[in-house]
């Protein structure tokens, strides 16, 4: 997984003013314009900011940035940390910048039409709203329910996909399974079909045809006498010589 890179402004300015590196390369490797690391080179962008040593901070090697001042064409890659802090579990509602929190209505529109069966707890964590809002936006009764559009929350940065897919996996166990599907939507085989009836089938009902008078079915794997064979057809043969 790619680690983003602490202060790029601040590594750029290090980088500037301490490597030979191009200026496509520390533009790829701190995620800036070419000309905004121009910029920086001419003392017109980021005068103020003090450079920040990268191999300092564990986040890029010598080994590294030899092997792109040797190649104008390699593009650096950003070390993996060799301490990983856990994640701090979060508790209450999501904290809602204040320039995505007009948006909440939106997230909230396109969570109710899309994932019904998230509970309005669920829709609270995600969003950072209350739950007087998401009754209002699923009633149609907002302020501004003529106006709101479905929008996509993780498009919005209000949450992230992974927590919409998790509450959306957990909305999905609590939710009732799926009724079977009828016994009359699967079709049955003829002798199961017979044997429901409990009587004689259509073909024999039409003959009038009763089942104690039918000869039983020789079975197709049943042994047959040879000697018998042959006896019959020598009768036979000797029937035909006495006639003629």
């Amino acid at each position: 997984m790619s680690q983003s890179l602490l202060m790029p402004k601040a590594t750029a300015v290090w980088l500037v003013d301490n490597t030979a590196l191009s200026f496509e390369q520390i533009a790829a490797f701190c995620t800036l314009h070419p000309l905004e690391v121009q910029g920086i080179a001419d003392g017109d962008v980021a005068s103020g900011i003090m450079g920040v040593n990268p191999i300092q901070n564990g986040q890029l090697t010598r080994e590294e940035i030899e092997k792109a001042e040797a190649d104008p064409n390699y593009r650096m890659k950003v070390s993996e940390p060799k301490v990983r802090v856990a994640a701090v579990k979060r508790k209450g509602p999501r904290y809602t910048p204040i320039s995505r929190r007009n948006e909440r209505p939106n997230a909230i529109k396109w969570l109710v039409r899309n994932h019904p069966e998230l509970k309005d707890a669920q829709i609270m964590r995600l969003v950072g709203t209350t739950k007087s809002t998401i009754e209002s936006v699923r009633e149609n009764t907002h302020w501004n329910s003529a106006n709101l559009t479905a929008m996509d929350p993780v498009t919005l940065g209000l949450c992230s996909q992974i927590d919409l897919d998790l509450e959306v996996k957990r909305a999905s166990k609590d939710a009732p399974a799926q009724s079977e599907l009828h016994e009359g939507t699967t079709l049955l085989t003829a002798e199961e079909a017979l044997a429901r009836a409990g009587g004689r089938s259509s073909y024999e009902a039409e003959e009038g045809f009763e089942g104690e008078d039918r000869a039983p079915a020789q079975p197709a794997d049943s042994d047959i006498d040879a000697d018998s064979v042959f006896a019959k057809l020598k009768s036979l043969k000797s029937d035909s010589t006495d006639e003629e």
